[in-house]
């Protein structure tokens, strides 16, 4: 009974947390098959967890086994971004305003978040990671277990991501115009 409860209990984390972790990896690694083989490694670690041990921590878990394994995945790609890259470097006013960017033509067209999860995309991952957990409805110190920082650097970390968001000239503009996402 115990390998029964065991594979029951993975088989629930399998199906609440799949699909919000291959997007999670994705983000990372930006490519779906990449981020499935991530995930895939992450379900067959927990297969050899103790489930008393990671009661109700199973999801932070398994996003910081994702994490570090998507991570790794980078780093043998040679296309790991160095943590402290500037979100100046990586945000710069490279996008244009033109008459396609008016705020009303991109509410009109749904195109808003698109844009947004583009920007979000190009945030230094110091930042992006934090951040899309939070809009997830994550909260700080779950956060922080996952990427293994203290609750009050996750908050600030938030904070900078939030703000250089709200900087950026196309953001700005959205503002100005009175938009709201």
């Amino acid at each position: 009974m115990q390998a029964d409860a065991r594979r029951a209990w993975v088989l629930a984390a399998l199906e609440r947390h799949e699909p919000e972790l291959v997007r999670y990896a994705q983000r990372f690694v930006g490519d779906l098959h990449a981020a499935r083989d991530v995930v895939q490694h992450a379900f067959l670690r927990l297969c050899d967890q103790d489930p008393k041990e990671l009661r109700g921590r199973e999801a932070a878990w398994l996003y910081r086994v994702c994490r570090n394994r998507a991570l790794d995945w980078l780093r043998q790609a040679g296309r790991l971004q160095s943590f402290d890259e500037s979100s100046e470097h990586l945000l710069g006013g490279s996008e244009q305003s033109s008459p396609e960017s008016d705020p009303a033509m991109l509410a009109e067209r749904g195109e808003m978040s698109d844009v947004l999860r583009s920007l979000v995309d190009r945030l230094p991952l110091l930042y992006r990671e934090p951040l899309q957990l939070w809009s997830q409805g994550w909260s700080y110190r779950e956060i922080a277990e996952v990427v293994e920082r203290t609750e009050g650097n996750v908050r600030v970390l938030v904070h900078r991501a939030v703000k250089t968001l709200r900087e950026h000239p196309q953001v700005s503009s959205w503002q100005a115009a009175g938009v709201r996402g």
